[in-house]
This record gives structure tokens, sequence and C-alpha cells, in this order.
């Protein structure tokens, strides 16, 4: 066990975080996204839901401070948004900046190219988040 890090965080989580660089970007996934489908770097996180992974990515991920390093997905046209998901979001993450909201589809594409993707344990609708990783500043 290490000290300081969410046990919600696993050794391969923590070691794909690790591995990735500025631009790079993850999905954290809602228990329904087709993540093996989309990217053979596929992580299993089962049972825990996305604001406890987002909560402990927080502390050792720097969001990309040149583009909008949070995007979840939008509403199927004729569908709705339940806003207390970004609202959890946005709290596990103590990030107040802009979300981009992508259609379905193109989601799924941005899914293709990132570098990981978490399944996560969350049931609610619309629980897909793509973090952008930034530059840790230096100190």
């Amino acid at each position: 066990m290490l000290k300081g890090i969410s046990p919600a965080i696993s050794p391969d989580l923590l070691k794909t975080l690790a591995e990735m660089g500025h631009g790079d970007e993850i999905v954290v996934s809602d228990a329904h996204f087709p993540g093996h489908t989309f990217n053979a770097r596929t992580l299993r996180a089962d049972g825990i839901g996305a604001d406890k992974i987002l909560a402990g990515i927080a502390p050792l991920f720097e969001l990309d401070s040149y583009a909008t390093p949070v995007v979840m997905m939008a509403a199927v046209p004729g569908d709705s948004l339940d806003p207390a998901v970004e609202a959890k979001y946005r709290k596990a993450l103590g990030y107040t900046g802009k979300i981009e909201r992508e259609e379905r589809y193109a989601f799924y594409e941005r899914a293709k190219k990132a570098y990981a993707v978490v399944i996560t344990g969350e049931t609610a609708k619309y629980g897909n988040v793509i973090l952008k990783k930034g530059v840790t500043p230096v100190s």
C-alpha cells in the first residue's frame, strides 16, 4: 500500500497514469461502456463509482491547460442528461472549468484514440468522461 494514493486506484491504473504523456487522454466510463471494443488498453474497476476513480486520479494527474481537459458524452437526441452526474464529477475532480460535450459516436471515436479506458461500476446514464493530461507544473 502506498501512502497518499486512493485505494480506488489499482496498481495497473497507477502505472497507466504514469505512462501517459501530456495531451494523452483517458476515458473513465460507466459500467455499460464498450471499452474492450474500442481500446486494447482497457482496465476494469468494477464496483467502484466513476466519481471515486476521478477523485483518486485528481491529485495524481494535471489536467491540460491548453485545451478543454474534460469531455463528457452528450445525450442522444430526444434523451436528457442528469445534471447531478456532471456535478458529481466536477466535485470529484475539484474542477470548475469548461466541460465539452461530445456526440455519442464521436465520443466512441475519441475513445479509440485514447491512451486507455477505465470501465468503472458507475451506473449513471451518460456517466462517461474523458480527461486530457497536462504538464505537471515546476515547483
